[in-house]
């Protein structure tokens, strides 16, 4: 059972202002699905399931991109919106799916069936293939590397819809939890690239490490996948019970799921190539060591952070340069702390129990049970308390620093060199160092590095 990624429609800024989607009698789209959303992500989180929210302030392209490069094998994504037609008679709720997607259609269906039997009096517009949206197709549909559907909740001019999506978000809510459980649990038949009878799939190129590979890989269902002999050739080790595709006496996998495995997998759609890097060409196998050197600039980190967070820098506006200085000082992977503080404050936009002026960009501890953790004087005495938690798990080696890390004499030195080994120390959480990773994998993806 994977994760569930809930992304509420419009809200994002699109051509430098911010979309509010539909706004009828006051009512505003974004906000609508902004609080529904919420509702369904507690309702989950509540059931114990994962749920991610995509960020509220991103582009289509944006939120597309936000999904991609966070997705693995098994997650699911759903997109809420409302809608507005000039005829106000017309309402219903409906769920599109990539046309021609059997078993998407089913999961539209059954998504749709769970939301009607907690909102009954919501019509039901139908399961219906995005060919039949004034758009001949819809991008949150064909453009997610994962199983994804895009649902419409009501229609805003219609007072009836309006009312409901008001009045019963709960309601609404529930229905969308339930049907969402269901799809991530596999209650539909799990998406299979093996078409009954067979079809023809067309070719793609493959673009290994900066060079054109010899064979050839196919497109499914929009997907691209690659020979095996390519996955042998990287030396990956697949997991017995790993998705294969057999065609024309030669197997495949599909592409995007090698970002399990230091991969970056990206599409050239001029000319038609998947593009394949191995993390361990730019990092050896230093990618997750967590000393070592970073790879790179400070003007790197900065455009990267904002383009995770346009507003990151207003605040602290020397964070990249205090990164790559206080921790080559210590002979910390900086490019690893970078990405810990993305994950820790979502990229200074913060919102948990710590707040900004406390300069805890890592969730450092203080002692005690202090509320929200430690309190530093400045920028850079948070970056370096952080800097020197990580030497501490990670390096029997003295401090080049006076300590100011509060919890630093807690830590048994060297206990936890590797990234995935703060996963339940640093965190509770048992995929913290995963985390971490995947958002280093994404800043070499941003800069080019990979």
């Amino acid at each position: 059972m994977g994760r569930i990624i809930i992304s509420a429609g419009h809200g994002g800024i699109e051509n430098g202002v911010r979309d509010p989607g539909v706004i009828v009698d006051g009512v505003t789209e974004a906000r609508e699905m902004i609080l529904l959303r919420d509702l369904i992500l507690q309702i989950l989180r509540s059931r114990n399931y994962e749920a991610l929210a995509v960020p509220d302030d991103l582009s289509l392209d944006g939120t597309l991109n936000w999904i991609n490069t966070r997705a693995n094998t098994g997650d699911i994504a759903l997109e809420i919106h409302a809608n507005a037609f000039t005829d106000t008679t017309t309402r219903g709720v409906a769920v599109f799916f990539i046309a021609n997607n059997e078993d998407r259609r089913i999961q539209a269906e059954q998504l749709l069936q769970a939301y009607i039997r907690r909102v009954p009096q919501m019509p039901s517009r139908g399961a219906r293939p995005d060919t039949q949206t004034g758009l001949g197709s819809l991008a949150f549909c064909r453009q997610v590397i994962i199983p994804s559907l895009l649902m419409e909740v009501g229609l805003l001019t219609n007072p009836d819809d309006r009312r409901l999506i008001q009045n019963q978000r709960q309601d609404i809510a529930l229905g969308i939890a339930e049907g969402l459980a269901t799809w991530s649990r596999g209650g539909s038949p799990s998406p299979s690239p093996t078409p009954t009878p067979p079809g023809t799939y067309p070719v793609c190129d493959i673009n290994l490490n900066g060079g054109i590979y010899d064979d050839k890989g196919i497109i499914v269902e929009g997907n691209a996948y690659i020979p095996i002999d390519l996955v042998d050739q990287l030396s990956i080790s697949l997991p017995a019970n790993y998705r294969r595709l057999p065609y024309q006496n030669i197997v495949y996998i599909r592409a995007v799921d090698l970002r399990d495995f230091s991969i970056s997998v990206s599409w050239d759609s001029n000319t038609r190539t998947v593009i394949l890097r191995s993390v361990l060409t730019i990092c050896g196998d230093q990618i997750d060591k967590i000393m070592g050197h970073g790879n790179t600039s400070e003007v790197q980190l900065m455009m990267f952070l904002r383009s995770k967070n346009p507003d990151g820098l207003t605040r602290f506006p020397e964070l990249p340069k205090l990164y790559r200085e206080e921790a080559l000082g210590e002979g910390v992977n900086f490019d690893i702390a970078f990405a810990q503080m993305g994950l820790e404050t979502n990229f200074l936009r913060f919102g948990g129990t710590v707040r900004p002026e406390q300069n805890n960009f890592a969730g450092l501890g203080g002692i005690g049970t202090a509320p929200g953790g430690a309190t530093f004087a400045s920028a850079r005495i948070g970056v370096r308390a952080q800097i020197q938690h990580l030497k501490a798990y990670a390096s029997t080696e003295p401090l080049r620093q006076a300590i100011v890390d509060p919890r630093f004499r807690f830590v048994r030195r060297g206990i936890a060199p590797l990234l995935d080994q703060l996963s339940g120390r640093w965190n509770a959480d048992p995929q913290y160092g995963s985390k971490i990773l995947n958002i280093v994998r994404q800043l070499y993806e941003f800069t080019g590095l990979l």
